[in-house]
């Protein structure tokens, strides 16, 4: 019970519940990050600053890593075809995946989070890399950069409809002015021309925000890690299916840099990649996690530059410049609306 003095304060009273009377359900609040509970068994505490500049570290690497993934696979497919590089690099996701979880006696996560861990599994342990992967047969991985360059924005929008999550109006300024920088940089890159992969790419751009908001929510309920593992574990019948399957029809031609393309996305994009990534967004929420993936076509970019030898235009300082600028508002914008929330709880 609490009491009102005049100086409309909230005060506490304590008062004995007597044996076998049910304790009241704990309030429900919304957050940046989205509703949580008050108080009660559980409950999560709206995150501090420190917990917010790690879990924006966090987030950031898991962007790094991200980042790698079309170079990585450009350099999977001069080894093996589409769908043997698909299931491959989900399969060898998964054992590694799977070897942690045993190591470290993870339970198996309860019933009302299998749903949750399947659109987590489709949409970036299959759906995803399957249509990046046939897209990239013929589009440059600058090109490809168009789906991430528009994913920040969509992830921002699901995550909004799903986790009840409400960014201010000067995050979703930032966040348009970012995808648009992007969006029109990346094109200018490619001549302006659509190429034959962009339905690949489209459909990959919605596949990718589900898992990617579906997996920032279990986040909040169970550690990232477990979420990753867990989507990768569920998809290995499938995946080992698949490798049986397209490993006989599509010739394997191996060398270091398909190895090295394999182990990458197996590795580094598929689950360490995602283990910060989903840290990173229970930390800071869906929605301000998605902005710093603004930053990620530039990264493709230099990548690509690097390792692959595709041009790079005088157009990308000026680019990184501007999406540095969205990505601090969008920041801003989250860390201003977290201050209220724990001013409010106060």
């Amino acid at each position: 019970m609490r009491a009102e003095n005049s100086a409309i304060q909230s005060s506490s009273i304590a008062v004995g519940r007597p044996a076998g009377t049910l304790q009241a359900a704990p309030a429900i609040r919304s957050t940046a990050a989205g509703p949580e509970a008050v108080g009660g068994p559980g409950s999560s505490p709206v995150p501090g600053p420190s917990a917010g500049r790690s879990g924006t570290v966090l987030a950031g690497l898991g962007v790094v890593a991200f980042s790698l993934t079309f170079p990585a696979t450009a350099w999977g497919l001069e080894s093996f075809g589409p769908w043997s590089l698909v299931a491959l690099r989900s399969v060898l996701a998964a054992l590694i995946a799977g070897s942690v979880l045993l190591a470290a006696r993870v339970p198996l996560p309860d019933r009302r989070h299998w749903a949750g861990l399947a659109v987590v599994g489709g949409g970036v342990v299959v759906g995803f890399p399957l249509l990046t992967t046939l897209a990239l047969r013929t589009s440059t991985t600058s090109h490809a950069a168009v789906v991430v360059g528009l994913l920040p924005l969509t992830t921002a929008v699901l995550g909004s409809l799903r986790t009840g999550e409400r960014p201010s109006r000067t995050f979703w300024t930032a966040a348009l002015a970012g995808a648009a920088v992007v969006i029109a940089f990346t094109v200018q890159q490619s001549g302006g021309a659509l190429a034959s992969g962009d339905l690949y790419l489209f459909g990959a751009l919605l596949v990718c925000a589900a898992g990617y908001t579906e997996g920032g929510r279990l986040a909040r309920s169970m550690p990232g890690w477990h979420v990753v593992g867990w989507a990768l574990v569920l998809c290995l019948p499938l995946a080992v299916a698949g490798s049986l399957v397209a490993l006989p029809l599509e010739p394997v031609h191996l060398n270091a840099h398909g190895v090295l393309g394999l182990v990458w996305v197996a590795a580094g994009s598929t689950f360490l990649g995602l283990y910060v990534w989903y840290r990173g967004m229970a930390a800071i929420g869906v929605a301000r996690a998605s902005q710093l993936q603004l930053a990620q076509p530039l990264l493709t970019l230099v990548w690509s530059f690097l390792l692959l030898g595709e041009e790079m235009s005088a157009a990308a300082p000026v680019a990184a410049v501007a999406v540095l600028v969205c990505i601090a508002a969008t920041q801003r914008a989250g860390r201003g609306a977290a201050r209220e929330s724990r001013r409010i709880r106060s």
